[in-house]
């Protein structure tokens, strides 16, 4: 395996283990402050709208990680981390589909943003590094 193949996959795989620990954390905290039920989103349409807010904010501040991170091409990195995110979104919303965890446009809004937040957090590394 190249040195960069390596780098590439690290970068990758940080901006993914990010994205995964804080939408984790953030569920877990706001469950045990009661502002979220315990393993469902059978909740108003106003706070399943907070919880795609945050996970979009953490999902794009870990795209930016993995293009930070990213031996060259950052951007080409963010969107292979968006394109996971695709898949892992559209996963879990066919798997969850039939168990009435929440309102099945919360799971596919999920899958829907994954490309353009993961653009948008590349974009903005790409940005900041021309300055």
């Amino acid at each position: 395996m190249k040195k960069n193949t390596g780098k590439s996959i690290g970068a990758v795989f940080a901006g993914l283990v990010f994205i995964v620990i804080t939408h984790t954390g953030t569920d877990a905290l706001l469950e045990s402050i009661g502002v979220l039920p315990k393993g469902h989103l059978n909740v108003a349409s106003g706070l399943v709208l907070v919880v795609l807010l945050y996970r979009a904010v953490f999902s794009l501040l870990g795209c930016y990680v993995t293009a930070k991170l990213a031996p060259q091409n950052p951007m080409k990195h963010a969107l292979i981390l968006g394109s996971i995110g695709v898949v892992l979104s559209a996963a879990g919303a066919i798997a969850t589909a039939n168990m009435n965890l929440g309102p099945a446009w919360y799971a596919w809004s999920l899958a829907a943003i994954s490309l353009p937040v993961a653009w948008l957090g590349g974009k903005l590394y790409v940005i900041r590094e021309r300055k």
